[in-house]
């Protein structure tokens, strides 16, 4: 009796099934090394000098003249020993931000020491619009119809007490691929941040994919309104003790062919999650999802 007379076939169908076992095992490989070197990249960046854990301070301004110093009583508080106690005062007057330091503060704008009792004005949310005093930086942030004085420390406690991240165990399954549909022209739309005040972003659609046989929307936004890369503000059923409580992100590359490649082993926490001086987005009601989504980044436990 010839057990094996049909071998050949057999063995056929089974180096077949071996091939695209190994094929799938090496794309696996390859994905969770990718995943897991974006949670690498994105953590060092964290921590770089232009980090969101540098950010160790957001004074509020008020109109007229703000005062600028290590005096604990100043408007716009310094790290003692970094300035005088009065270094010189901020003013703001019709939406015009303008620092004028006291003779002897040694400081820097766009490259160049400033000279004694010169007027600096400073554009609110432009990256090379700032006053470099030794360690630090003073920019002007806009939260809605406030301005602030956002300090940078490259001491700053914030990023000498950092722990870690931690993140779900990457899953293919919450690598999705969603529907894209666009809104002619692109929406403005208004969503409330941490900090109360109401920030004006633009949609340029929406998107649609399914999870575990259910269909789900999210309302995307545009991460520069310069680029088409996309950003998903959203919060999920693990936002109520798993995941930072008031939002994730998600960010996306432009639209091809009508899909967008939603890959949420990638989201990712507000700098809010780290960082009190910050302001962040919240979801729209559209973006608050009724299912867990165990992928991504958790909550930050912050130091021990």
């Amino acid at each position: 009796m010839h057990i094996f007379s049909a071998s050949k076939p057999v063995n056929l169908i089974l180096s077949v099934f071996l091939l695209a076992s190994f094929a799938a095992l090496a794309d696996d490989s390859a994905y969770r090394s990718s995943v897991e070197k974006w949670r690498q990249d994105y953590e060092a960046t964290l921590k770089s000098d232009g980090g969101w854990l540098t950010i160790c301070g957001l004074f509020w301004l008020h109109e007229g003249e703000n005062r600028l110093g290590s005096d604990p009583h100043a408007d716009v508080v310094l790290p003692p020993g970094s300035a005088p106690l009065d270094a010189g005062k901020i003013t703001l007057s019709a939406g015009k931000v303008t620092v004028r330091l006291i003779p002897g503060v040694e400081a820097y704008f766009a490259g160049q020491r400033v000279a004694a009792g010169a007027a600096i004005e400073l554009v609110a949310n432009a990256p090379d619009s700032q006053i470099t005093l030794g360690g630090l930086t003073l920019a002007v942030h806009s939260s809605g119809d406030r301005l602030s004085i956002r300090l940078r420390d490259m001491n700053c406690r914030l990023l000498h007490e950092f722990t870690s991240l931690r993140w779900f165990p990457w899953d293919a399954r919450y690598r999705v691929t969603a529907r894209f549909t666009p809104y002619n022209p692109p929406k403005a739309v208004e969503a409330q941040n941490l900090a109360g005040d109401i920030v004006k972003l633009t949609s340029p659609g929406f998107v649609t994919f399914k999870l575990a046989g259910a269909e789900y929307r999210l309302e995307a936004a545009l991460d520069d309104p310069q680029k088409p890369n996309l950003i998903f503000v959203f919060r999920d059923l693990t936002s109520r003790d798993e995941t930072y409580a008031a939002a994730r992100f998600l960010d996306a590359d432009p639209p091809k062919g009508g899909a967008v490649l939603l890959d949420f082993n990638k989201a990712y926490n507000p700098p809010c999650a780290y960082n009190p001086y910050t302001t962040c987005p919240l979801p729209p009601p559209a973006n608050r999802l009724q299912v867990r989504i165990p992928a991504g980044e958790k909550k930050y436990l912050g130091p021990h």
